[in-house]
């Protein structure tokens, strides 16, 4: 698998990406670009931010606007993840961001990811067919003093942060939610929901090449400089000339393309598996409400829902290097995870196994930055908890270039992300965490 601190480039001939997701269905087949333009603004990377900012800014002005991605929108981890839409970005809670920034802050944070989840609401409701699945989020305590905390946490969110989240003990969960799993009760986000998050970036580039915006498929940028006024980007067969450049690549930037964003973030593995269609004993064991995602409390953390056609989609951390990303030993440690957590699945055939990039800053929050010395804006660092936020950014990132007085005041968007100390150290430090983080849940069980 292409590994963005490794290849110098990304490849170009993909169509769709190697997930459960795009299988059967037509591909796009957006055009290469194979000549020379001028744009006022132009967007790399034709995942759900770069084609939210274009959208958004084709509808808010009068600049002329391109996308140019590596392959076909979506390849990346738009075409990956699993689906789930829900509430938040990064990695910090609540109670941290209080402690941070102060208790309004966060509530304005919070107020912003109730709003994305509006915003994927409004384009599925536009027309942007999905499978959308109205089931909730279920997070799991998996150990018995998380109980009280997460319980604690749903009266905060439902009392102070305009959300209606509702606390469950283990016998609700097992009772109403989710029967098969060693768990310690939970708390429920009855408004997340689920979608087919390949189908939503199709769409949403169908959308935004009916705005007006012109996308490039299999168009990578090779080459990107600032001559004081203007950005020249070369892609393999053509040129673009810009005023201003969005980069929305986030995990999938190159190590040294962007300069703005060279050691800002840390790309990181998660791989998902998917099973044959579950019989009726094995639904039964399982318990789980149709259409509800769940993911639990530890520091690696598994997630999985029930698909329409009653497949378990499993997902959890992956390898370290994108070489080892698809092989046969990666995916036999995500296997263990699955029949750890559902022990009578022990026999069930998996049909589908891949892998993508998400991206870490160093401080557990997103930026969406505009460096106006050389017109350059950016949207990254989603921390693996990006679909609903980073269709949103895309939103926010046009304004932070059309109208920024019109942004609320957050963090998010008042300084650039941090660069990592060390930088080449990350992946020996992620290889001690996962050991040391292997070694605490086999202490657990």
């Amino acid at each position: 698998m292409y590994d963005p601190l490794v290849d110098s480039s990304a490849p170009s001939t993909f169509s769709s990406p190697e997930s459960h997701w795009a299988k059967g269905y037509a591909p796009p087949n957006y055009p290469e670009n194979n000549r020379r333009i001028e744009v006022d603004v132009a967007v790399v990377g034709g995942g759900y931010t770069g084609l939210s900012t274009a959208y958004h800014i084709e509808q808010s002005s009068e600049l002329s606007c391109c996308v140019l991605e590596a392959n076909q929108p979506g390849w990346g981890c738009s075409g990956r993840n699993g689906g789930f839409v829900l509430p938040g970005t990064g990695r910090l809670s609540t109670a941290q961001m209080a402690k941070n920034w102060g208790k309004p802050v966060s509530q304005a944070v919070y107020a912003e990811y109730l709003a994305s989840i509006e915003t994927v609401s409004d384009f599925i409701d536009s027309g942007i067919e999905c499978d959308k699945i109205e089931g909730g989020y279920l997070k799991l305590a998996h150990k018995p003093e998380l109980t009280a905390t997460l319980h604690q946490q749903a009266t905060m969110l439902s009392q102070d942060y305009g959300d209606s989240i509702v606390p469950l003990t283990q016998q609700q969960v097992q009772q109403d939610y989710l029967a098969g799993v060693k768990h310690h009760g939970g708390i429920y986000y009855p408004q997340a929901f689920a979608i087919n998050p390949w189908l939503f970036a199709r769409g949403l580039a169908e959308k935004t090449a009916q705005a007006g915006v012109t996308i490039f498929g299999n168009s990578p940028v090779r080459e990107s400089h600032f001559d004081g006024s203007f950005h020249h980007l070369h892609t393999e067969k053509g040129f673009v000339k810009a005023k201003h450049l969005v980069i929305a690549t986030n995990a999938y930037t190159p190590k040294t393309l962007f300069t703005v964003l060279q050691d800002r973030t840390f790309p990181v593995i998660s791989s998902i598996l998917v099973t044959e269609p579950l019989d009726a004993a094995q639904l039964s064991a399982l318990g789980i409400k149709p259409g509800l995602m769940v993911m639990d409390t530890r520091s690696l953390k598994y997630y999985y829902r029930l698909l329409p056609d009653n497949r378990l989609l499993f997902g959890g951390r992956g390898a370290i290097y994108g070489k080892d990303a698809d092989t046969g030993e990666s995916r036999k440690a995500l296997m263990k995870g699955l029949f750890r957590t559902f022990p009578t699945l022990k026999d069930v055939d998996i049909t589908q196994f891949w892998s993508g990039w998400v991206a870490v800053s160093l401080d557990d929050y997103p930026r969406l930055y505009h460096d106006t010395s050389t017109h350059t804006l950016y949207s990254a660092g989603y921390c693996g908890a990006g679909l609903a936020f980073s269709v949103h950014a895309g939103k926010r990132l046009s304004q932070l270039l059309l109208e920024p007085n019109m942004l609320p005041q957050l963090p998010y968007w008042q300084s650039p992300l941090k660069k990592f100390p060390m930088a080449s150290l990350r992946r020996p430090a992620l290889k001690a965490f996962y050991a040391m983080e292997a070694f605490k849940q086999i202490w657990e069980r």
